[in-house]
């Protein structure tokens, strides 16, 4: 059984259909991609899994048990939520913000263990420097570390990211997405990940699904779904996908008519 399915998904802001009969499943130590253009439908996808919006249609399980039926602190034991963007308009600190991953564990009291469970998140992403600093002093790609941390205190066995390196360099793009590859693995994790660089979603990601106009366009392997013809339906572009490497990589050539979104 998978860990998260998604079948027959829809979607409508009042009468603008966004989402349209979406299924996918994702199982213990897999990394879905989800991959499209500006306005395809990916952050409704995601806010729709976790139940910040009620679909119009279909069903998400979590370990067999529909979301809907699931107590919200239910769901947050079992599936963390990374947003787009991490607000700064807070005096907490690091330390604080990441603890509040927590929440769905604690009582009255913070224990020693749960101290000792975001110290070790802190160090992950390289953040424990920034521990005692305010949230609202941080910049864009350390506030998106700070909530990935967070996710990962909740110990959950499904994560949702969108965008989690939108604000990230090189470097920290690909040191978060090593943290999630390596915890899929030692863990057994279910990580759905929304992203818009196509090279880091092929290295990564396990599966990618391709979205267009808020349906699903292709979905399979990187080697299956990283092709020429899809960079030039979906995108809009003309570009030469490499397959030298251990993963497949594309080089943009020049662009076209941007791919139609939802």
């Amino acid at each position: 059984m998978p860990r998260l399915s998604v079948e027959d998904l829809s979607f409508a802001y009042r009468d603008r259909r966004v989402l349209h009969g979406i299924t996918f499943s994702v199982g213990a130590g897999e990394i879905l991609g989800l991959v499209g253009p500006n306005g395809c439908g990916k952050t409704t996808l995601i806010r729709c899994i976790d139940g910040m919006l009620t679909p119009g249609g279909g069903r998400v399980r979590l370990d067999g048990r529909e979301i809907r039926s699931m107590h919200r602190r239910e769901v947050a034991q079992a599936m963390a939520y990374v947003p787009q963007s991490a607000g700064n308009r807070t005096s907490a600190t690091v330390f604080e913000t990441v603890l509040m991953g927590r929440r769905p564990y604690l009582n009255w009291t913070v224990s020693r263990e749960d101290e000792e469970k975001v110290i070790a998140a802190l160090d992950l992403l390289d953040l424990g420097d920034l521990a005692l600093r305010k949230i609202a002093e941080l910049s864009g790609g350390e506030r998106q570390r700070v909530m990935i941390a967070r996710a990962l205190v909740q110990e959950t066995g499904a994560i949702l990211l969108d965008e989690p390196t939108s604000n990230l360099d090189i470097c920290h793009q690909m040191a978060a997405m090593e943290v999630l590859s390596g915890l899929a693995g030692e863990k057994g994790l279910s990580i759905v990940v929304a992203l818009h660089d196509l090279n880091l979603a092929a290295t990564y990601c396990h599966r990618l699904m391709v979205m267009k106009a808020g349906a699903i366009y292709g979905y399979g392997t990187p080697d299956e779904v990283l092709t020429e013809e899809m960079l030039r339906s979906v995108y809009g572009i003309e570009a030469v996908v490499k397959r030298d490497l251990e993963a497949p990589y594309m080089i943009p050539v020049r662009s076209g008519r941007p791919g139609e979104g939802v």
